[in-house]
Protein backbone atom coordinates (compact mmCIF):
# COMPACT_ATOMS: atom_id res chain seq x y z
CA UNK A 1 0.00 0.00 0.00
CA UNK A 2 2.97 2.09 0.67
CA UNK A 3 4.25 1.48 -2.51
CA UNK A 4 0.93 2.41 -3.80
CA UNK A 5 0.44 6.18 -2.34
CA UNK A 6 4.18 6.77 -3.32
CA UNK A 7 3.75 5.94 -7.05
CA UNK A 8 0.29 7.96 -6.41
CA UNK A 9 2.05 11.12 -4.86
CA UNK A 10 5.22 10.88 -7.69
CA UNK A 11 2.56 10.60 -11.06
CA UNK A 12 0.99 13.65 -9.46
CA UNK A 13 4.20 15.42 -9.03
CA UNK A 14 5.97 14.83 -12.30
CA UNK A 15 2.15 15.50 -14.02
CA UNK A 16 2.70 19.14 -12.66
CA UNK A 17 6.11 19.97 -12.19
CA UNK A 18 7.25 17.73 -15.45
CA UNK A 19 4.30 18.07 -17.90
CA UNK A 20 1.61 20.88 -17.93
CA UNK A 21 3.13 23.56 -15.60
CA UNK A 22 5.88 23.59 -17.62
CA UNK A 23 4.57 22.90 -20.43
CA UNK A 24 2.23 26.52 -20.62
CA UNK A 25 4.82 28.46 -18.42
CA UNK A 26 8.28 27.71 -20.19
CA UNK A 27 7.17 28.64 -23.61
CA UNK A 28 6.12 32.26 -22.55
CA UNK A 29 9.29 32.34 -19.85
CA UNK A 30 11.37 31.44 -23.44
CA UNK A 31 9.59 34.47 -25.13
CA UNK A 32 9.99 37.28 -22.46
CA UNK A 33 13.61 36.39 -21.72
CA UNK A 34 14.39 36.54 -25.39
CA UNK A 35 15.98 32.96 -25.74
CA UNK A 36 13.60 32.49 -28.41
CA UNK A 37 13.25 35.89 -30.42
CA UNK A 38 12.16 34.88 -34.54
CA UNK A 39 8.58 35.43 -35.31
CA UNK A 40 8.51 32.26 -36.52
CA UNK A 41 10.23 30.93 -32.82
CA UNK A 42 7.31 32.67 -30.89
CA UNK A 43 4.59 32.00 -32.84
CA UNK A 44 5.27 28.05 -32.83
CA UNK A 45 5.54 29.11 -28.40
CA UNK A 46 2.31 29.95 -28.40
CA UNK A 47 1.03 26.80 -30.27
CA UNK A 48 2.93 25.09 -27.73
CA UNK A 49 0.85 27.07 -25.09
CA UNK A 50 -1.95 26.09 -26.66
CA UNK A 51 -1.91 22.40 -26.14
CA UNK A 52 -0.25 23.08 -22.68
CA UNK A 53 -3.23 25.05 -21.54
CA UNK A 54 -5.47 22.51 -22.59
CA UNK A 55 -4.06 20.24 -20.64
CA UNK A 56 -3.55 22.10 -17.13
CA UNK A 57 -7.29 23.11 -17.52
CA UNK A 58 -8.13 18.77 -17.96
CA UNK A 59 -5.83 17.32 -16.16
CA UNK A 60 -4.58 19.46 -13.21
CA UNK A 61 -6.97 22.36 -12.36
CA UNK A 62 -10.14 20.57 -13.14
CA UNK A 63 -9.36 17.77 -10.14
CA UNK A 64 -8.26 20.36 -8.41
CA UNK A 65 -11.58 22.77 -8.39
CA UNK A 66 -13.30 19.09 -7.63
CA UNK A 67 -11.11 18.86 -4.55
CA UNK A 68 -10.19 15.57 -6.35
CA UNK A 69 -6.14 16.68 -7.12
CA UNK A 70 -5.34 15.88 -3.53
CA UNK A 71 -6.48 15.37 0.28
CA UNK A 72 -4.96 18.53 1.07
CA UNK A 73 -7.78 20.92 0.42
CA UNK A 74 -4.64 23.67 0.32
CA UNK A 75 -2.98 21.81 -2.22
CA UNK A 76 -6.23 21.90 -4.27
CA UNK A 77 -7.08 25.96 -3.88
CA UNK A 78 -3.43 26.16 -4.90
CA UNK A 79 -3.41 24.50 -8.09
CA UNK A 80 -7.42 25.30 -8.88
CA UNK A 81 -5.99 29.11 -9.18
CA UNK A 82 -3.51 28.50 -11.83
CA UNK A 83 -7.43 28.94 -14.03
CA UNK A 84 -6.72 32.08 -13.30
CA UNK A 85 -3.74 32.70 -15.25
CA UNK A 86 -4.97 30.65 -18.11
CA UNK A 87 -7.75 33.95 -18.18
CA UNK A 88 -10.86 31.91 -16.79
CA UNK A 89 -11.80 32.32 -12.87
CA UNK A 90 -11.82 29.92 -10.95
CA UNK A 91 -14.98 30.49 -8.50
CA UNK A 92 -17.42 31.00 -11.83
CA UNK A 93 -16.07 27.41 -13.10
CA UNK A 94 -16.69 25.71 -9.69
CA UNK A 95 -20.64 27.25 -9.87
CA UNK A 96 -21.18 26.62 -13.55
CA UNK A 97 -19.18 22.82 -13.66
CA UNK A 98 -19.93 21.78 -9.82
CA UNK A 99 -23.09 22.94 -8.85
CA UNK A 100 -25.23 23.04 -11.61
CA UNK A 101 -23.56 20.82 -14.56
CA UNK A 102 -22.87 17.88 -12.19
CA UNK A 103 -26.10 18.66 -10.21
CA UNK A 104 -28.49 18.99 -13.16
CA UNK A 105 -26.31 17.22 -16.54
CA UNK A 106 -27.95 17.76 -19.46
CA UNK A 107 -31.29 19.53 -17.78
CA UNK A 108 -32.39 22.46 -20.03
CA UNK A 109 -32.61 25.38 -18.31
CA UNK A 110 -30.32 24.50 -15.37
CA UNK A 111 -27.55 22.58 -16.37
CA UNK A 112 -25.19 26.04 -18.15
CA UNK A 113 -22.92 23.62 -20.46
CA UNK A 114 -26.04 23.28 -22.61
CA UNK A 115 -27.37 27.02 -22.61
CA UNK A 116 -26.36 28.81 -25.45
CA UNK A 117 -28.71 30.75 -27.82
CA UNK A 118 -26.80 30.63 -30.46
CA UNK A 119 -26.94 26.75 -30.76
CA UNK A 120 -29.63 23.92 -30.04
CA UNK A 121 -28.01 21.80 -27.29
CA UNK A 122 -31.70 19.55 -26.39
CA UNK A 123 -34.82 18.88 -28.07
CA UNK A 124 -36.09 20.52 -25.61
CA UNK A 125 -34.87 23.63 -26.10
CA UNK A 126 -36.50 26.57 -28.42
CA UNK A 127 -35.92 26.17 -32.08
CA UNK A 128 -34.76 28.60 -34.18
CA UNK A 129 -33.51 28.36 -38.76
CA UNK A 130 -30.31 29.33 -37.51
CA UNK A 131 -29.40 26.47 -36.05
CA UNK A 132 -29.81 24.39 -39.39
CA UNK A 133 -26.10 25.49 -39.87
CA UNK A 134 -25.15 24.74 -36.02
CA UNK A 135 -23.19 21.78 -37.17
CA UNK A 136 -21.02 24.11 -40.13
CA UNK A 137 -20.39 27.30 -37.28
CA UNK A 138 -19.95 24.90 -33.81
CA UNK A 139 -16.45 24.51 -33.90
CA UNK A 140 -15.71 28.11 -34.64
CA UNK A 141 -18.14 29.34 -31.49
CA UNK A 142 -16.33 26.26 -29.54
CA UNK A 143 -12.96 27.54 -30.85
CA UNK A 144 -13.84 31.09 -29.39
CA UNK A 145 -14.89 29.70 -26.04
CA UNK A 146 -11.43 30.56 -23.53
CA UNK A 147 -12.07 34.22 -25.32
CA UNK A 148 -15.66 34.67 -24.72
CA UNK A 149 -14.38 33.32 -21.04
CA UNK A 150 -11.58 35.97 -20.18
CA UNK A 151 -13.68 38.45 -21.77
CA UNK A 152 -17.61 39.20 -21.05
CA UNK A 153 -18.66 35.80 -20.20
CA UNK A 154 -17.21 35.51 -16.45
CA UNK A 155 -18.45 39.19 -15.95
CA UNK A 156 -21.82 38.12 -16.69
CA UNK A 157 -21.72 34.76 -15.48
CA UNK A 158 -20.41 36.46 -11.87
CA UNK A 159 -23.59 38.76 -11.56
CA UNK A 160 -25.88 36.20 -13.05
CA UNK A 161 -24.95 33.80 -10.05
CA UNK A 162 -25.04 37.20 -7.64
CA UNK A 163 -28.81 37.27 -8.54
CA UNK A 164 -29.41 33.35 -8.18
CA UNK A 165 -28.11 33.15 -5.01
CA UNK A 166 -24.69 30.83 -5.84
CA UNK A 167 -22.35 32.87 -4.52
CA UNK A 168 -22.59 32.62 -0.78
CA UNK A 169 -22.54 28.42 -1.54
CA UNK A 170 -18.70 29.21 -2.73
CA UNK A 171 -17.89 31.79 0.34
CA UNK A 172 -18.27 35.05 -1.48
CA UNK A 173 -20.14 37.83 -1.55
CA UNK A 174 -20.61 39.95 -4.90
CA UNK A 175 -18.30 42.80 -4.39
CA UNK A 176 -15.74 40.46 -3.10
CA UNK A 177 -15.88 38.03 -5.91
CA UNK A 178 -15.98 40.88 -8.20
CA UNK A 179 -12.64 42.87 -7.10
CA UNK A 180 -10.99 39.33 -7.06
CA UNK A 181 -12.13 39.10 -10.90
CA UNK A 182 -10.77 42.39 -11.83
CA UNK A 183 -7.77 41.99 -10.19
CA UNK A 184 -7.10 38.37 -12.06
CA UNK A 185 -8.20 39.97 -15.18
CA UNK A 186 -5.25 42.51 -14.96
CA UNK A 187 -2.82 40.07 -14.07
CA UNK A 188 -3.71 37.41 -16.89
CA UNK A 189 -3.75 40.44 -19.36
CA UNK A 190 -0.27 41.64 -18.27
CA UNK A 191 1.27 38.69 -17.93
CA UNK A 192 0.25 36.88 -21.37
CA UNK A 193 -0.72 40.16 -23.45
CA UNK A 194 1.22 43.14 -22.19
CA UNK A 195 4.38 41.73 -21.10
CA UNK A 196 5.00 39.95 -24.80
CA UNK A 197 4.45 43.17 -26.35
CA UNK A 198 6.72 45.19 -24.36
CA UNK A 199 9.48 42.31 -24.27
CA UNK A 200 9.31 39.66 -26.95
CA UNK A 201 11.46 41.44 -29.95
CA UNK A 202 8.93 40.40 -32.79
CA UNK A 203 6.46 42.93 -34.39
CA UNK A 204 3.31 43.25 -32.06
CA UNK A 205 0.44 40.97 -34.77
CA UNK A 206 2.88 38.02 -34.46
CA UNK A 207 2.43 38.22 -30.73
CA UNK A 208 -1.25 39.07 -30.94
CA UNK A 209 -2.01 36.46 -33.55
CA UNK A 210 0.09 33.77 -31.33
CA UNK A 211 -2.05 34.88 -28.59
CA UNK A 212 -4.76 34.47 -30.34
CA UNK A 213 -4.21 31.02 -31.90
CA UNK A 214 -3.67 29.84 -28.03
CA UNK A 215 -6.80 30.39 -27.39
CA UNK A 216 -8.36 28.81 -30.60
CA UNK A 217 -6.32 25.63 -29.76
CA UNK A 218 -7.50 25.60 -26.36
CA UNK A 219 -11.33 26.30 -26.42
CA UNK A 220 -11.69 24.43 -29.63
CA UNK A 221 -10.33 21.26 -27.57
CA UNK A 222 -11.93 21.86 -24.14
CA UNK A 223 -15.68 22.44 -25.63
CA UNK A 224 -15.32 18.94 -28.17
CA UNK A 225 -13.84 16.73 -24.82
CA UNK A 226 -16.88 17.92 -22.34
CA UNK A 227 -19.34 18.20 -25.00
CA UNK A 228 -18.78 14.74 -26.77
CA UNK A 229 -19.45 13.28 -23.33
CA UNK A 230 -23.15 14.55 -22.96
CA UNK A 231 -24.61 16.12 -26.20
CA UNK A 232 -24.21 12.86 -28.08
CA UNK A 233 -26.22 10.43 -29.69
CA UNK A 234 -27.24 8.22 -27.29
CA UNK A 235 -27.16 10.66 -24.32
CA UNK A 236 -30.77 11.36 -23.21
CA UNK A 237 -32.16 14.69 -21.98
CA UNK A 238 -34.46 14.69 -19.72
CA UNK A 239 -36.87 17.18 -17.92
CA UNK A 240 -38.31 17.32 -13.86
CA UNK A 241 -41.98 16.78 -13.33
CA UNK A 242 -44.41 19.42 -12.81
CA UNK A 243 -43.64 18.46 -9.10
CA UNK A 244 -39.77 19.43 -10.34
CA UNK A 245 -38.76 15.52 -9.27
CA UNK A 246 -37.29 13.56 -12.14
CA UNK A 247 -37.76 10.22 -12.96
CA UNK A 248 -34.40 8.42 -12.20
CA UNK A 249 -32.36 9.00 -8.83
CA UNK A 250 -28.95 11.22 -9.40
CA UNK A 251 -26.68 8.04 -9.78
CA UNK A 252 -29.34 6.34 -12.79
CA UNK A 253 -29.51 9.97 -14.08
CA UNK A 254 -25.88 10.57 -14.68
CA UNK A 255 -25.85 7.21 -16.39
CA UNK A 256 -28.08 8.02 -19.13
CA UNK A 257 -26.56 11.66 -19.74
CA UNK A 258 -22.91 10.69 -20.44
CA UNK A 259 -20.81 9.08 -22.26
CA UNK A 260 -17.09 7.15 -22.42
CA UNK A 261 -15.13 7.28 -25.16
CA UNK A 262 -11.60 6.47 -26.47
CA UNK A 263 -11.29 4.06 -23.26
CA UNK A 264 -8.40 1.89 -25.03
CA UNK A 265 -6.19 5.00 -25.54
CA UNK A 266 -3.98 5.58 -22.48
CA UNK A 267 -1.51 8.50 -23.94
CA UNK A 268 -5.05 10.38 -24.88
CA UNK A 269 -6.67 9.62 -21.60
CA UNK A 270 -3.43 10.77 -19.62
CA UNK A 271 -3.45 14.45 -21.48
CA UNK A 272 -7.09 14.89 -21.09
CA UNK A 273 -6.97 13.60 -17.51
CA UNK A 274 -8.97 11.25 -17.66
CA UNK A 275 -12.05 12.91 -19.08
CA UNK A 276 -12.73 10.47 -21.47
CA UNK A 277 -14.01 8.13 -18.11
CA UNK A 278 -16.91 11.10 -18.43
CA UNK A 279 -19.06 8.56 -16.35
CA UNK A 280 -16.94 7.54 -13.69
CA UNK A 281 -16.14 11.09 -13.21
CA UNK A 282 -19.82 12.04 -12.94
CA UNK A 283 -20.57 9.20 -10.62
CA UNK A 284 -17.43 9.72 -8.50
CA UNK A 285 -15.88 13.66 -8.95
CA UNK A 286 -14.39 13.78 -5.68
CA UNK A 287 -11.87 11.19 -6.74
CA UNK A 288 -8.61 11.46 -8.43
CA UNK A 289 -8.94 10.96 -12.58
CA UNK A 290 -5.83 8.12 -12.38
CA UNK A 291 -8.58 6.35 -10.57
CA UNK A 292 -11.38 6.09 -13.00
CA UNK A 293 -9.55 3.32 -15.65
CA UNK A 294 -10.39 0.81 -12.85
CA UNK A 295 -13.33 1.80 -11.23
CA UNK A 296 -15.31 1.65 -15.18
CA UNK A 297 -14.38 -1.67 -15.24
CA UNK A 298 -16.92 -2.02 -12.13
CA UNK A 299 -19.05 0.65 -12.98
CA UNK A 300 -20.03 -0.79 -16.60
CA UNK A 301 -20.84 -4.33 -15.25
CA UNK A 302 -22.80 -2.95 -12.86
CA UNK A 303 -25.31 -0.79 -14.98
CA UNK A 304 -25.24 -4.15 -17.07
CA UNK A 305 -26.56 -6.14 -14.21
CA UNK A 306 -29.30 -4.05 -13.73
CA UNK A 307 -29.75 -2.99 -16.73
CA UNK A 308 -28.85 0.64 -16.87
CA UNK A 309 -27.16 2.08 -19.98
CA UNK A 310 -23.55 2.51 -19.92
CA UNK A 311 -22.80 4.46 -23.11
CA UNK A 312 -19.54 4.67 -24.86
CA UNK A 313 -17.80 5.51 -27.89
CA UNK A 314 -14.49 3.55 -29.45
CA UNK A 315 -12.45 6.57 -30.51
CA UNK A 316 -12.23 10.59 -29.87
CA UNK A 317 -13.25 11.12 -33.11
CA UNK A 318 -16.35 8.49 -33.55
CA UNK A 319 -17.20 10.91 -30.24
CA UNK A 320 -16.94 13.92 -31.95
CA UNK A 321 -19.17 12.60 -34.67
CA UNK A 322 -21.55 11.31 -33.08
CA UNK A 323 -21.77 14.99 -31.29
CA UNK A 324 -21.57 16.67 -34.41
CA UNK A 325 -24.70 14.12 -36.17
CA UNK A 326 -26.94 15.28 -33.03
CA UNK A 327 -26.12 18.55 -33.37
CA UNK A 328 -27.15 18.66 -36.64
CA UNK A 329 -30.54 16.33 -36.03
CA UNK A 330 -30.92 18.86 -33.11
CA UNK A 331 -30.91 21.55 -36.09
CA UNK A 332 -32.99 20.21 -38.63
CA UNK A 333 -36.12 18.60 -36.60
Amino acid sequence: MADLYLFVFLYLVLKVGGFYVIWYFLPLTLMLTGVVDSSLGVFALWVIMGFGMTGLSVAVTHDANHGAYSKNQKVNDALSYLMNLMGAYHMNWRIQHNVLHHSYTNISGYDEDIAANVMRFSPHQKKRWIYRFQVIYAPILYSLMTISWMTAKDFTSLYRYHKMNLLNGQGLTYPKALTSLIINKVIYFSLLLVLPLILVDVPWYVTVAGFITMQLICGGLLAFIFQCAHVQEHAEFELPNEQGAMENNWAIHQLKTTANFAKKSRLFSWFIGGLNFQIEHHLFPNICHIHYRKISEIVKQTAEEYGIPYYEQGSFLSAVKGHLLLLNRLGTI
